[in-house]
């Protein structure tokens, strides 16, 4: 926790402190920034401009916040990881800009020297999520009420995940991928696929998300045949990485690549594997 602050509740750089609020004087705040009654910045924080923090909030630690961030009430940031690992070091959190940080989200730093915890642009983490040590959150995502998000987590761009439930350490999560509420997220789940139950299956390709996202008005985008190697991964009765292999020899598009490289990644790497279908 916070040792041997040196409160100064004055404006820094242009920002507005709450007179109720403590503020390390040496935390760097930025034009625009306000910091509400109760909240407690500690030494090493910085601050980008625009972003608001609510009260009681916490913030502490090497802890960097970009621009016009909203910080709801006791929301806690840069507090130690809860990881028996953990031994001291003087690690970060890093977050981008234009986030919404609803009311009791917890941020922890990561656990050894010389490693961050990384939030990037434009996401929403709804209450009483909890992001780990180590995770790395893409841009425009959306993690709503209750999403436990253990250590060593990648989450890419635009992923939606549903309320009320838990993401394996190491566990990585794909690119445009939909996770419905309460699944039992163990594996990976693919880019632009749909995961739901539990334990979590792969129930197809997030075609609702995809339309919304725009992307089938690019042209070097080709939703069938996205679809024809969804089904020749995980609706054949061949080994996965035998399909992978037979799939990465056709011409694929940007979308059918992006699936194939991050299934060699996921059984190739040191990641938990695939999420399987519910077809097999």
């Amino acid at each position: 926790m916070i040792k041997n602050m040196e409160i100064k509740n004055t404006n820094f750089k242009g920002a507005i402190v709450h007179p109720n609020a403590l503020v390390d004087s040496s935390a760097e705040l930025h034009d625009g920034v306000s910091i509400a009654s109760g909240a407690i910045i500690g030494p090493k924080v910085v601050i980008d401009s625009g972003t608001q923090i609510g009260p009681n909030a916490v913030i502490e630690g090497k802890t960097k916040i970009g621009k016009n961030n909203k910080v709801f009430p006791n929301v806690f940031i840069g507090l130690e990881p809860q990881d028996l690992k953990y031994k001291g070091a003087s690690t970060e959190v890093i977050i981008g800009d234009n986030n919404t940080f609803r009311e009791c989200v917890t941020i922890n730093k990561a656990t050894d020297e010389g490693e961050k915890t990384i939030i990037g642009n434009n996401n929403l983490l709804m209450a009483y999520t909890h992001i780990g040590h180590n995770c790395e959150i893409g841009n425009g995502i959306v993690l709503s009420n209750s999403v436990q998000v253990a250590g060593h987590v990648t989450v890419e761009d635009n992923a939606i995940i549903g309320g009320c439930l838990g993401i394996h350490q190491f566990v990585h999560v794909g690119y445009l991928a939909m996770i419905g509420g309460m699944t039992r997220v163990d594996r990976d789940v693919p880019p632009f696929c749909l995961a739901e139950g539990h334990p979590g299956r792969l129930r197809g390709l997030n075609r609702v998300g995809i339309k919304r996202s725009g992307l089938m008005k690019n042209k070097d985008f080709d939703l069938k045949l996205l679809q024809n190697t969804w089904n020749l991964l995980f609706k054949s009765n061949g080994v996965i990485s035998i399909s992978l292999e037979i799939a990465m020899k056709e011409k694929l598009d940007f979308s059918s690549s992006k699936l194939c490289n991050f299934l060699k990644d996921s059984i190739s790497n040191k990641r938990r594997g695939p999420m399987p279908s519910i077809n097999l």
